[in-house]
């Protein structure tokens, strides 16, 4: 079991930044495939960003060039710096952990676990 909790959304202006944070307790979140997802309303939850045990990064077009996803494995903690936001960023965030290759990383369907959410509103 992994529980997750997200912090760091808020409301902000276009060509602002935010970063958020997705912090891991019970199994160290060492062992996963951290990913970030967000969703609109009435909106499926889409695919944002990922990085794998090796560090390895993977983005949605959408946010290429803008956002940067990290982790920090020794504070069991994975990072979404948003920079430039646009008003079509405006979602709620959740943070995601997915065993390696056991999917992909852009599928929330291949996620195990889950935070609450954070949202994040951008105006323009």
């Amino acid at each position: 079991q992994v529980q997750l909790v997200e912090s760091g959304g808020g409301l902000v202006q276009a060509g602002d930044s935010l970063r958020l944070s997705c912090a891991a307790s019970g199994r160290t979140l060492s062992r996963y495939t951290m990913g970030w997802f967000r969703q609109a309303p009435g909106n499926v939850r889409e695919f944002v960003a990922a990085i794998t045990l090796s560090g390895s990064t993977y983005y949605a077009e959408s946010v290429k060039g803008r956002f940067t996803i990290s982790r920090d494995n020794g504070k069991d903690t994975v990072y979404l710096q948003m920079d430039s936001l646009k008003p079509e960023d405006t979602a709620v965030y959740y943070c995601g952990a997915r065993t390696p290759n056991r999917g992909t990383v852009y599928a929330a369907s291949h996620y195990s676990y889950w935070g609450q959410g954070t949202q994040v509103t951008v105006s323009s």
